[in-house]
């Protein structure tokens, strides 16, 4: 039996309205379901900027509450914010690239990349163990915590020690480096921390029972940029994701380094139950959707970074608060994730049935 080409062309025109309506509907129910958590008005009231991305495109952009709550100033979807700790996967990237270019080896001893080093354990601990704080290393001028690779101690001191590591390789300043590859990824909007740059950053605030003070004390530091000291926006975020998990800073077989449980751990905005930390990234792969990602918290500013590979989606929220009970630090970031966690959940049982 013959089919005429116009009942072919209708039935291919009639999948695709099913299909594009299916995805807006997707799209639609995220975009009220996040914007009914936003209306929160308690202690947990939002005050930042959320971007959700779908293969690099922006799907949804909002920015709510004040970049300086003193002057009353609104906050823009492109304000620069200080994401703290996701500035370790950016680190991590840098030292993988030195890694690619063959001038650094993760399983050779931090000596031999820092000659400085006195302590008997740098000879003994490897590049890869501090990429996935394994180490054990608590202070500079301390014996370790435990032997290198037996357990998992999370902190700063492993990437201020990569950073190090990467200026040793390059020949440049960490911040050289940062900000070379930000420019060539066309993230305009994203520096390493120097005291003499004068671009705009939001203030940063803690939230006590919803009362904001501004902190006036700040923990980056020159020494710590690899570890806290990245500045960029929520948009500047997705092109880094886009760039980093397409293969477009990475070799292929660095970039499943990195991505790689290598250790677990537990952290809550990825789960209750242990989950595996590659380099600088948290991956979650215990149920049915994996996602991988990371947190920063710190100087008033909590940031979550999460990227969903099977369907390219990135979840970016930047506040420039800190809510005085730990165990909301993440409270919006974690839902905003799970809202979108649950749609991948449900594509993925719609898919298998």
């Amino acid at each position: 039996m013959k089919i005429k080409k116009q009942t072919i062309y209708f039935i291919y025109a009639a999948l695709l309205f099913i299909n594009s309506n299916s995805f807006a509907q997707k799209t639609n129910d995220y975009i009220s379901s996040i914007d009914s958590l936003i209306k929160t008005t308690n202690i947990r009231k939002f005050n930042g900027v959320i971007v959700i991305a779908e293969n690099g495109v922006a799907k949804y952009t909002k920015a709510y509450g004040f970049a300086n709550f003193e002057k009353k100033t609104p906050l823009q979807a492109q304000d620069y914010f200080k994401i703290m700790s996701n500035s370790k996967q950016i680190t991590a990237a840098l030292l993988l690239r030195e890694v690619d270019k063959g001038k650094i080896d993760l399983r050779s001893p931090i000596k031999k990349y820092l000659p400085f080093l006195t302590e008997s354990w740098a000879d003994s601990v490897t590049v890869h163990q501090l990429l996935n704080h394994t180490h054990g290393i608590l202070a500079l001028d301390k014996p370790l915590l435990f032997k290198p690779g037996t357990n998992f101690k999370y902190g700063n001191i492993s990437n201020v020690l990569l950073g190090k590591i990467i200026e040793f390789s390059s020949k440049k300043t960490y911040n050289q480096m940062a900000d070379s590859l930000f420019a060539s990824l066309k993230m305009k909007h994203t520096f390493a921390y120097a005291k003499d740059n004068k671009r705009a950053i939001v203030s940063g605030y803690t939230n006590k029972e919803g009362v904001f003070k501004a902190v006036k004390t700040l923990q980056i530091t020159t020494d710590s940029t690899p570890a806290d000291g990245i500045i960029t926006t929520a948009s500047d975020l997705v092109i880094w994701n886009s760039n980093l998990h397409k293969g477009k800073i990475l070799k292929p077989e660095t970039y499943n380094l990195m991505v790689s449980e290598t250790v677990l751990a537990q952290h809550d905005s990825f789960g209750k139950a242990k989950c595996g930390y590659g380099y600088g990234i948290r991956v979650n792969n215990n149920g049915k959707t994996k996602y991988i990602g990371h947190t920063g918290l710190g100087d008033g500013f909590a940031s979550l970074n999460v990227y969903f590979p099977k369907s390219k989606i990135s979840v970016i929220v930047l506040e420039n608060q800190m809510n005085d009970k730990i165990e909301l630090a993440y409270y919006f970031g974690n839902e905003i994730k799970n809202i979108i966690l649950k749609q991948e959940n449900s594509k993925d049982y719609e898919n298998k049935n």
